[in-house]
């Protein structure tokens, strides 16, 4: 069955990771995507997407930048004839400094892109869909959002901001028939954590990535853009305002030594 027949859809952050593996799974779903990211990659998930039989383009666009957010949300409109399904995902990791090293280009860096970009996407998405009455719009947090232990003091800022504006904007839109969701992911083998899983292979300690959360894994980029498709798609009609994780279990719990099976 595909979810998203008939739709058009954006996804920042395209170019690779859960936004790469978003964007194909919504056009598998039947919809027209639109992949942003401002790494040229993004041209190579587009035309997978293509070649698969799909609908989709790609643009080399800056998420912190607002002419560039009101000229992709502009292009989504002209190309695909609307705006059905938005996905502010584009993020960055900022490292793991400790606070005394950190400064004030450093927290701009991550905000910029983490908090305002998505803040810049949600606001330029949703003039569309409130005009057209209708729309989902989804977020990416993290569950360094949620609690500390996830990821450095920006990134774990940033994203903690991005849950409240998730929150914030749902209960603005009242009434408007758009719906806006956060998922919160937790360690996922992308771009991003590819220095970790870098290291523990070296090591050897690949098994032990993702032991302290119930599921004893880490887990993969399609699995977040299941989520992903569950949000933008009428199954979660009644889903709004929600920061959802999808981390194995590791933010039910505070920290525990794994027993032993």
């Amino acid at each position: 069955m595909t979810r998203l027949e008939g739709r058009s859809a954006l996804v920042t952050g395209a170019a690779s990771g859960i936004g790469r593996a978003t964007s194909i799974l919504f056009a598998q779903h039947g919809a027209s995507v639109v992949c942003v990211d401002r790494a040229p990659e993004v041209e190579a998930t587009a035309k997978t997407i293509c070649k698969a039989g799909g609908r989709a383009i790609a643009l080399k666009k800056d998420v912190s930048d607002e002419a560039d957010v009101a000229e992709f949300i502009h292009t989504a409109v002209t190309e695909f004839g609307g705006l059905d399904v938005c996905y502010a995902n584009a993020g960055i990791s900022g490292g793991l400094p400790n606070m005394g090293e950190l400064t004030i280009a450093d927290w701009h860096r991550v905000l910029d892109i983490n908090l305002v970009g998505v803040f810049l996407t949600v606001k330029y998405a949703a003039r569309v869909m409130v005009n057209a009455k209708r729309g989902s719009i989804i977020c990416t947090a993290s569950v360094a959002g949620i609690r500390s232990g996830g990821g450095g003091i920006t990134y774990s800022a940033s994203k903690a901001g991005v849950i409240s504006l998730v929150q914030t904007v749902a209960n603005q839109l009242g009434g408007s028939g758009v719906r806006i969701n956060a998922i919160c992911p937790g360690l996922i083998e992308t771009g991003m954590t590819k220095p970790l899983f870098d290291r523990a292979r070296e090591r050897g300690s690949e098994h032990k990535i993702g032991q302290l959360n119930p599921l004893r894994r880490y887990g993969r980029p399609e699995e977040i853009a299941g989520a992903a498709l569950f949000l933008a798609s009428d199954d979660s009609s009644y889903v709004n305002g929600i920061a959802l994780p999808v981390d194995g279990g590791l933010s039910s719990s505070l920290p525990v030594v794994p027993p032993r099976m």
